[in-house]
């Protein structure tokens, strides 16, 4: 939803929105649709024999953790006031165990990648008009050819209070040259920042590292699930104690986007394993930077599903996207806000809080991890 409004409230000052629609594939590597062909949705007729434990002959892939199966209300739970509309009702769901990076991918696993496949991401490509103006209103100008180069939106501070925490603009940079090597831009770099999350990734990047390392994106269901951690009906994956929320995740303290106070030790991005892990002993479910899910982002999918009155076996999300203010969009959803969510903005930290980006988004606070099923890793 935000990187939508974005795409053309910049694209309108030409200058954003240009991390679309870089057509050039990359030859090294086949990137497959979401790897869930095994994992589609059903409705609970009698019984569904749910995983809730490993089962004995397998063993916890390096890196990763066991999240039990369970049967879990998914969306905003009824004490959470600043929960907004696309988050709710609550729906019923059954969610089968499954493994999961303890951590987001980071820029030492994503470099790996790369160097096997030689693959190259979404900002580092050139952008074709004729495949971008598919995507924006009728008649948008084509912005001069200096702009459409590789590079990818970075985050900049407002200088003073901003009147309308909705234009997004104001706090967003097109900037060329940015990319997962240069998050912040061209004269940035990830030396010495190996155990950081890797960014400025799109949902495609994403897909083709899953592809590569025999993973794929968890669904929505599946990253709530994850993130409880067994705790159902709160409104954070610790409780719902705000007050602590400094020493659990890494967020924005302070007047956004104007000034950070750090009180959490960061002003960016943090480095993995900063914060404590959840009951499950995964990190930075909360703040630090967006996921990647593979869900479609419909703002009418809670409200449809609980109209059907049942509960969803594995579900994957909506069939198909839908975004009000921009019906030409298909997004999906990102999940756990990031470093510049804050209690006066978006609050996104929460566990049902969800976003929706386009596919070949990318941004300086958008990253990834990845999950495994049993039958993925017995195959």
């Amino acid at each position: 939803m935000m990187c939508s409004f974005l795409k053309f409230s910049i694209l309108s000052i030409a200058v954003l929105c240009l991390f679309n629609c870089k057509t050039e594939q990359n030859k090294n590597i086949g990137i497959k649709s979401a790897n869930l062909e095994s994992l589609t949705t059903a409705y609970v007729e009698g019984s569904h024999n749910l995983m809730v434990q490993i089962p004995e002959d397998i063993n916890i892939p390096e890196g990763m953790v066991w999240v039990s199966g369970a049967t879990f209300k998914q969306g905003a739970v009824n004490s959470d006031k600043t929960a907004m509309q696309h988050e709710k009702p609550a729906i019923d769901v059954m969610v089968d165990g499954f493994f999961m990076d303890a951590t987001e991918v980071t820029n030492t696993q994503f470099a790996e990648f790369v160097k096997a496949t030689g693959y190259v991401t979404v900002a580092e490509k050139g952008i074709d008009w004729e495949e971008l103006k598919k995507q924006v209103p009728v008649g948008t100008e084509k912005p001069h050819d200096s702009i459409l180069q590789p590079g990818s939106l970075t985050f900049k501070k407002s200088k003073s209070t901003v009147p309308n925490l909705y234009d997004f603009s104001q706090w967003w940079n097109w900037t060329i040259g940015a990319d997962w090597k240069h998050p912040n831009g061209p004269k940035s770099s990830i030396k010495g920042k190996d155990n950081y999350p890797v960014v400025q990734v799109s949902y495609e990047d994403a897909l083709a590292y899953c592809d590569w390392a025999n993973r794929r994106l968890p669904t929505e269901a599946e990253w709530e699930l994850a993130s409880r951690a067994g705790s159902y009906g709160t409104i954070y994956n610790w409780g719902d104690d705000e007050s602590v929320l400094k020493e659990k995740a890494n967020t924005w303290e302070g007047e956004f986007p104007v000034e950070n106070t750090e009180a959490d030790g960061f002003e960016l991005r943090a480095p993995v394993k900063s914060y404590p892990p959840n009951a499950y002993g995964l990190y930075d479910m909360a703040g630090n930077v967006w996921e990647w899910t593979s869900d479609w982002y419909n703002t009418n999918y809670y409200k449809e599903i609980k109209a059907r009155n049942t509960v969803l076996v594995n579900p994957t999300g909506a069939e198909s996207p839908f975004t009000p203010n921009n019906q030409l969009a298909k997004e999906r959803v990102m999940k756990g806000g990031s470093f510049l969510c804050s209690e006066s903005y978006c609050a996104s930290y929460r566990v049902s809080a969800r976003m929706g980006s386009s596919m070949d988004s990318s941004l300086e606070h958008t990253g990834f991890r990845t999950v495994a099923t049993v039958d993925m890793i017995t195959e």
